[in-house]
Parts: structure tokens; C-alpha cells; sequence
């Protein structure tokens, strides 16, 4: 971390003000000035979407919207739009104000889409999937098509998530691509 963030924070996060698992964090996309924030575990697993979003957690953006620094005003934006659905992110929402530079930063990526707007994944056991996991079959499944037969416990690596079904993933079993239901799966540790 450099001397600059350091002290712009206090070594705490710019959020949420815990000083615990901190780190920089870079304010997408990539190519605006001073657009590293310094953030903690729990918000970062939360805006990176690696963890579900629990509106509770977010009151202190109340505060923190009303940060000098311009890339915490863009974070803050992103998530109050997230949770846009809550009456006290909507009010916070109204009262913040972006000049067109700033609100076009805020909207130049798609963090500010609300977690309802966002295909989630998840296996059999509610964890989320993303593109590349490696899951585990939890029961034998026939391959519609085809002679074969995936059998329970079969691990699929290097998944894809289908975009527009998150009920669904595509995975190769013995070299030939197939989709699978996320219900008949698990994530692998």
C-alpha cells in the first residue's frame, strides 16, 4: 500500500472504517486518476459479488457517500444502486449528487446493477458458481443423447456458467461438453 493511501485512510477501510484484512482496491475500470480506495474483506467479497449481498451490512454507506475521495463516492454510488430496492439506499441515492464526470465513472461498469439484475449460480448447497470452478456430480445423471452415463461423484472441471440460465452450466465429462442442472452439483473445496 502506498504512503498517500495509507494515510488517506488510517490504515482502515474507506467504507466501512474496520481495520481488519485491508487491502487496495481498484475502482473499475481501469484508467481514471486516483481510482484505488482501501477496502476490507467483508465489503470487497461483497462488491466483487463472491459473497450474496446483505443489505444490512451496507448502512454505513450513509457516511461514507459523503466522502471527499472520489473513488469511495463511486463505490458508494455503486452499492446504494444495488440496493436501490431498500428505502434507505433509495433516499441516500436521492441525495447524492455526482457531477457527469463522476456519474459517468459511477455507470462505466455494470457493479452498479442491483443484485436482483445479476444471473447468480449457485450448486446444490446455495454456493455461488462462477466461470472456471470445478464441481462435483452429487447423483448419476444419463447424458440426454448420448450413451453416457455421469456418475455421482464425477468431478467436472473448468466449468461455464450459462449466461442467460442459472439453472444450468456447461462442463466436459469424458471430452464431451454437456449442460448440467446447478441442482444436481456441488462446488468443489
Amino acid at each position: 500500500m502506498n504512503l498517500k493511501l495509507e494515510k488517506r485512510s488510517g490504515n482502515a477501510c474507506e467504507l466501512c472504517k474496520s481495520d481488519q484484512q485491508i487491502s487496495v482496491y481498484q475502482v473499475p475500470p481501469i484508467g481514471y486518476t486516483d481510482n484505488e480506495i482501501v477496502i476490507c474483506k467483508d465489503c470487497r467479497s461483497q462488491i466483487d459479488r463472491e459473497q450474496e449481498m446483505n443489505s444490512d451490512y451496507w448502512g454505513f454507506l450513509s457516511e461514507a457517500m459523503w466522502s471527499e475521495v472520489p473513488a469511495v463516492q463511486i463505490v458508494a454510488w455503486r452499492m446504494l444502486s444495488r440496493l436501490k430496492n431498500e428505502s434507505w439506499a433509495a433516499d441516500n441515492l436521492d441525495m447524492m449528487y455526482l457531477d457527469e464526470d463522476m456519474l459517468a465513472w459511477a455507470q462505466a461498469s455494470s457493479d452498479h446493477e442491483g443484485a436482483a439484475d445479476m444471473a447468480v449460480h449457485r450448486d446444490s448447497n446455495g454456493n455461488v458458481l462462477k466461470n472456471g470452478d470445478s464441481v462435483v456430480l452429487t447423483r448419476s445423471l444419463d447424458v440426454k443423447g448420448s450413451s453416457l452415463n455421469a456418475r455421482m461423484g464425477t468431478v467436472v472441471k473448468n466449468i461455464r456458467v450459462v449466461e442467460d440460465n442459472t439453472e444450468q452450466i456447461e462442463g466436459k465429462i469424458d471430452g464431451q461438453l454437456i449442460v448440467i442442472l446447478t441442482k444436481y452439483l456441488r462446488k468443489q473445496a
